[in-house]
């Protein structure tokens, strides 16, 4: 059945079906991997979002029961260049049209996914309807310029009640703003007793429960959007070790009085390279974002830039000048993505010790 992909600026992308039959509106934006697209549209940070591969040919190894970052996907449509039919691989259980039928998410292939992401990146993310073939073209159009997306992201897929998982070293409380599976996967590999609670909770509450540390998790959109969060950050600065992860990273920033803004096009990937500034070190990192730290507000505050982007220069990492909390922009865990970073959780780590006024030891 033949799809279209409309674009608010009056492009018009024809393919082929994909999943679901929906119409179904979101924000256009890309993603350079050329593996883990399971984990992508699992990714609570992209709801609201529909996502292009720009890897040609995606869904060759299928869907597996494991590899989830989410129960439920948040994701409004997939774009991708070619759809693997029959996925070859152990695990698989699904094709990827078949879980996208399976979740309603419709999505567009057999399009120039190189033409569009071009077009991305010289325009900017843009507004998108994954529809059929027989709508009116410029009356879509029209919807789209006059739409005007939610704000409410983080509240809709944070976890709506706290819950703990059990370990014998330090008690970590994880807020979840979108937390991806694979950070607390991480963290309970350590051995941390990791609490998650949900986005909205006060710093009394989690101070309540005694942490050794605080984890900012990831999510999706504008960090602004929850200025409660941030709230609750500032009152937390100072009394707990802190380490902030993408969202996370944004609302530390804000919480010291630093600025955020939205990207052109964003960073969505797992090649982006990362300088750390103390080292020289250059680290391939796993990202997705649409907003930044604006690196000239960081300069009146107590806060200092640890980490940049080697293609753009934008701020990838922040450390409290007299406090114990750091942030990166970018994801330690991975999932997908290269595990170059995942020695940053042995930061947390040293920060708790520090607190404890033990030793810490490489």
């Amino acid at each position: 059945m033949k799809r279209m992909l409309i674009l608010e600026n009056g492009e018009v992308f024809y393919g082929k079906a994909l999943g679901s039959q929906k119409e179904q509106t979101g924000e256009v934006v890309f993603n350079t991997s050329m593996t883990g697209y399971q984990e992508i549209m699992s990714d609570p940070s992209y709801c609201d979002q529909i996502i292009t591969m720009t890897y040609p040919l995606i869904g060759n190894y299928g869907i597996n029961r494991d590899d989830f970052e989410s129960i439920i996907p948040n994701i409004k449509g997939m774009i991708v260049k070619e759809a693997a039919d029959i996925p070859s691989h152990f695990r698989s259980r699904l094709s990827l049209d078949e879980w996208l039928k399976q979740h309603d998410i419709p999505g567009i292939q057999r399009i120039d996914t190189r033409r569009l992401t071009k077009l991305i990146r010289e325009t900017g993310t843009l507004k998108g309807k994954i529809c059929s073939g027989e709508v009116n073209i410029e009356q879509v159009v029209k919807e789209l310029q006059n739409t005007h997306f939610r704000t409410d992201q983080v509240s809709r897929v944070s976890t709506k009640s706290e819950f703990i998982n059990p370990g014998t070293k330090e008690r970590v409380v994880l807020i979840d703003f979108g937390a991806k599976k694979g950070i607390i996967k991480d963290l309970v590999a350590k051995g941390y007793e990791v609490i998650v609670v949900p986005y909205n909770t006060t710093a009394d509450k989690i101070l309540s429960m005694a942490p050794d540390s605080v984890v900012l998790s990831n999510g999706p959109g504008d960090p602004t959007d929850v200025p409660d969060a941030i709230t609750t950050v500032r009152n937390l600065l100072g009394h707990v070790p802190i380490f902030g992860i993408c969202l996370g990273h944004q609302l530390l920033a804000l919480a010291c009085g630093a600025k955020t803004g939205k990207m052109k096009f964003g960073h969505r990937g797992a090649n982006h390279p990362v300088k750390d500034l103390r080292t020289g070190q250059i680290t391939m990192s796993s990202q997705n974002h649409g907003y930044t730290v604006i690196a000239e507000s960081v300069k009146d505050t107590p806060l200092e830039i640890t980490h940049i982007n080697v293609n753009d220069g934008t701020v990838e990492g922040l450390k409290h000048k007299d406090l114990l909390a750091f942030s990166v922009q970018y994801h330690p865990e991975a999932s997908p993505g290269p595990e170059d970073a995942k020695g940053l959780f042995n930061e947390l780590q040293s920060m708790m010790d520090e607190k404890k006024g033990e030793t810490a030891y490489a």
